[in-house]
C-alpha cells in the first residue's frame, strides 16, 4: 500500500510519465499561445498603470502624452517580435537568447544573457502575481489587506500545476487567457463604440479628481527625462516575448513555424489591447497617480476615494458601477496576471536545464521529474519569487523598478548575435534567393539591436537609482556564481579523466575490522574480512573505558577468535581520531599498499530507532573517505524491525526519483569503540 506522502503526491501531481511519452506533451499553437504569451498579454493590466502614474508626477496635463508613449512602446514591440521571428527559425533548439549569444558572441556574452534572463524570469513571477493581487484587491477589498499570503498561495498553486506537466498546465491556462482576451477586447470595442459612435460622455470614477503635480517646475530637460522614464515603464509590456524563443522545443512540428506564428499573434494582441486601454483612459479622463495621499487634492470628489487599477476603472466606466461585467473584468484580469507567471515557469526551467547541461548550474536542474517537467527548476523559481514577494510586500510599483533591465540586456545581445549569425552564413551562401532572405533578416535584427539597445540605455538611466541597480547587482552575482560552478565541474572532469597509463595494482591489502562489542555484527564483519583473503587482518577496538575493554578482551579469548585484537588507547575518550591515526600508520609503511576498513552496522526499520543508536560509525566512515588509499566497507546486520520495512515501496520511490549515481542509505550502526 502506498504511503500517505505518495498518495498526496499522486493526487497533486498525477501519475508519473514514462520517458518515451515526452512527445505527447508537445503543444499546438492554440495551447502554446496561452502558455508562452500570457506574460506579454497580461502586461496590459499593469503597463498602462505605470505609464499614467509616472506621467502624473508632472500633473494631469501630462496625460496628453500617454498615446505617444504608447506608440513608442508599440514600435518597440513590433521590432522585437519581427526580430525574434528570425531567431526561432535560426535556432529552434530552445536555447533562445542564451544559445544565440553563446554561438555568435562567445560564452561570456551567452552567460551574461543567461544571468539576465534568470533574474528577469524570477521578477516576472513576482511582478505578475503582485499585480494580480492588486487587481483582485480593487474588486475585493479583503484581498488588498492580505496581499502577501495570497500572492504566496498563488505561486504554490502555479508550481503544482506546472509540476503536473506542460500539456496539462497549458490546457488549464488556455481558457482564462482566451477569456481575458475576449473580455478586454470586448470592453475596448464597446467603450470605443459608445464614445465615437453613440457619442456617450463616459467619465471614469477618477475624472473629477484634482491632481497635484509632485514636480511643479519641471524644466524641458526634466520633463524629457520624465517622458523617457514613462517610456521605460511602459516597456514592461515587452516582457515575456523572449519566452517563445526559449520554448520552441515544446511546440508541435513544424516547431519554428508554429513558434513564429505564435509570436505574431502575441505582438498583435498585446499592441491592440495596450493601445485600446490608453485610448479609453484618455477619452474618459481617467487619472491614476503614484501616491494618492499626496497627489490628490482634497475636495468633494476625493472624499472616501480609493484608487483602483486602470482596467478596473475602465470596466466600471464602460459597464457601470456594481455591474456583473465589472466583476468579470476584475476576476479575469487578476487570473491572467496569476497565470502570466506561467511564462516564467515554462522558460526558467528549460533555460536552467540547458545551463546545467553546459555545466553552469547544478546538474540537478537538468533532470526531469515524474511528469517530465523540470521539477527542480520549477521549485527553485517558486522559492526565489516568494522571497521577492515577502521582501517587497507584493507592491507592484516597487518591484517594477527592478523589472525589464534583464530582458532588454538579452534582447540587445541576442540581436547582436543574430547579426553575426547572418554575416557568417552570407559568406558561404551563393543562392540569390536565400541571400536576399538573409539580408532582409539581418536588416531586421540590426534595427532591433539599435532600438532595444537604445531602450536599455534609457531604462538604465531612468531606473538605476529607483531600484534597477538591485537587478544589475543580482545579475553580476548570478554571473559570478555560474562561472564558479563551471570551473568546479571543469576541474572535476579534468581530475577524473582517465590517463593512458595502466592502473598500478596495490602491493598488499591490509584489512582492519572495527570492534565495539563481541556480538553478531562484529562476528559477521570479521568473517567477511577473512573471506576477502587480505594480506594482513587486524581487529581494532578503542579503549575508552577500562572495564568495557577488559570484557571485550576476555570474550575475544574465550571464543578463541583467529584474529589478533589490537587495543588503541584514547586518554581523552575520543573514538574517531585514534582510529584514523591507526589506519594512517598502517598504510604509511608502504604507499603502494591499500587499507580496507570493515565497519559493522545495524540496519533498523523505524525512523525513531535511528535516534537510539550513536552515529560515530557514520562519522568515522565520512572521515575515512578523505584518506587516500583507504577503502571503507559497510557490513550490515539487519535487526528484526528492518524486516517489517516495505522494501517494494522503497524501490518504487527510488526508481521514480531521477539520479545520476547510486543512492546511499543512511542506515543505523553501533559505533566501534
Amino acid at each position: 500500500m502506498a504511503s500517505t506522502t505518495s498518495l498526496a503526491k499522486r493526487l497533486l501531481l498525477g501519475r508519473p510519465f514514462r520517458s518515451d511519452k515526452l512527445q505527447h506533451t508537445l503543444l499546438p499553437k492554440r495551447i502554446a499561445l496561452p502558455v508562452f504569451a500570457s506574460d506579454a498579454l497580461s502586461s496590459v493590466a499593469y503597463a498602462p498603470d505605470e505609464i499614467l502614474l509616472t506621467l502624473s508626477i508632472a500633473g494631469a496635463a501630462a496625460y496628453a502624452f500617454s498615446p505617444w508613449v504608447t506608440l513608442a512602446v508599440a514600435v518597440v514591440m513590433v521590432t522585437v517580435v519581427a526580430s525574434y521571428r528570425q531567431n526561432v527559425h535560426a535556432y529552434p533548439s530552445g536555447g533562445g537568447d542564451y544559445e544565440v549569444a553563446t554561438v555568435n558572441l562567445g560564452p561570456k556574452a551567452g552567460l551574461g544573457v543567461a544571468s539576465a534572463l534568470l533574474v528577469d524570469y524570477i521578477l516576472t513571477v513576482a511582478v505578475s502575481i503582485s499585480s494580480g493581487v492588486s487587481n483582485l484587491g480593487s474588486v475585493v477589498p479583503w484581498v488588498a489587506t492580505h496581499k502577501v499570503p495570497i500572492a504566496i498561495l498563488a505561486i504554490v498553486l502555479l508550481s503544482a500545476l506546472n509540476l503536473r506537466g506542460l500539456r496539462e498546465s497549458g490546457a488549464a491556462f488556455a481558457v482564462p487567457t482566451y477569456l481575458f482576451i475576449v473580455v478586454i477586447v470586448g470592453m475596448i470595442v464597446i467603450g470605443v463604440f459608445r464614445v465615437f459612435v453613440l457619442g456617450d460622455d463616459l467619465r471614469a470614477p477618477s475624472a473629477d479628481l484634482t491632481i497635484d503635480a509632485e514636480e511643479h517646475h519641471l524644466t524641458q530637460i526634466g520633463f524629457a527625462f520624465l517622458l523617457l522614464r514613462t517610456f521605460s515603464s511602459g516597456c514592461a509590456a515587452l516582457t515575456g516575448v523572449e519566452a517563445i524563443s526559449n520554448g520552441v522545443p515544446a511546440f508541435k512540428k513544424p516547431k519554428s513555424k508554429n513558434a513564429a506564428t505564435t509570436l505574431l499573434l502575441l505582438g498583435g494582441l498585446a499592441i491592440v489591447m495596450l493601445s485600446g486601454i490608453i485610448l479609453l483612459a484618455q477619452r474618459t479622463n481617467l487619472q491614476y497617480v503614484e501616491d494618492p495621499l499626496l497627489q490628490i487634492v482634497p475636495n468633494a470628489a476625493s472624499e472616501g476615494y480609493v484608487q483602483k487599477t486602470v482596467t478596473t476603472q475602465l470596466a466600471e466606466t464602460v459597464f457601470g458601477s456594481g455591474s456583473f461585467m465589472l466583476y468579470v473584468v476584475g476576476a479575469v484580469t487578476a487570473l491572467i496576471l496569476f497565470l502570466a507567471a506561467n511564462t516564467a515557469f515554462n522558460g526558467f526551467p528549460v533555460l536552467g536545464s540547458i545551463l546545467a547541461q553546459d555545466r553552469y548550474l547544478p546538474r540537478q536542474l537538468h533532470t526531469r521529474g515524474d511528469r517530465l517537467a523540470f521539477s527542480n527548476g520549477i521549485l527553485f523559481l517558486a522559492g526565489a519569487a516568494m522571497v521577492l514577494i515577502v521582501a517587497f510586500e507584493a507592491e507592484v510599483t516597487r518591484l517594477i523598478q527592478l523589472y525589464i533591465v534583464g530582458v532588454f540586456v538579452s534582447f540587445t545581445l541576442s540581436q547582436a548575435g543574430m547579426i553575426r549569425h547572418w554575416n557568417r552564413h552570407l559568406r558561404t551562401q551563393r543562392d540569390p534567393i536565400r541571400r536576399r532572405q538573409m539580408i532582409r533578416s539581418r536588416a531586421i535584427n540590426t534595427f532591433g539591436m539599435i532600438l532595444t539597445g537604445a531602450v536599455l540605455i534609457v531604462v538604465l538611466i531612468t531606473k538605476f537609482l529607483l531600484g534597477a541597480w538591485i537587478a544589475i547587482a543580482t545579475m553580476i552575482v548570478m554571473y559570478g556564481l555560474m562561472v564558479a560552478i563551471h570551473r568546479h565541474y571543469t576541474r572535476v572532469a579534468e581530475e577524473l579523466k582517465p590517463t593512458d597509463e595502466r592502473p598500478v595494482l596495490p602491493s598488499r591489502n591490509h584489512a582492519i575490522v572495527l570492534v565495539s562489542k563481541v556480538h553478531q555484527p562484529t562476528l559477521r564483519a570479521l568473517a567477511y574480512a577473512q573471506a576477502t583473503r587480505p594480506d594482513t587482518l587486524t581487529a581494532v577496538t578503542v579503549n575508552v573505558d577500562d572495564n568495557d575493554t577488559r570484557a571485550i578482551q576476555a570474550e575475544w579469548e574465550r571464543r578463541q577468535l583467529p584474529v589478533a585484537l589490537t587495543v588503541v588507547d584514547s586518554p581523552y575518550r575520543e573514538i574517531t581520531r585514534p582510529i584514523i591515526d591507526f589506519v594512517k600508520n598502517t598504510r604509511r609503511a608502504s604507499p603502494r599498499d591499500v587499507v580496507t576498513v570493515f565497519v559493522p552496522e545495524y540496519v533498523v526499520g523505524r525512523w525513531w530507532e535511528n535516534l537510539l543508536h550513536n552515529q560515530s560509525a557514520l562519522r568515522i566512515k565520512g572521515r575515512l573517505l578523505f584518506e587516500p588509499g583507504v577503502m571503507v566497507t559497510s557490513v550490515p546486520w539487519q535487526l528484526r524491525s528492518s524486516q517489517d520495512r516495505d522494501l517494494d515501496r522503497m524501490d518504487r520511490g527510488l526508481t521514480r526519483a531521477p539520479a545520476r549515481g547510486p543512492r546511499i542509505h543512511d542506515e543505523e550502526d553501533e559505533a566501534p569503540r
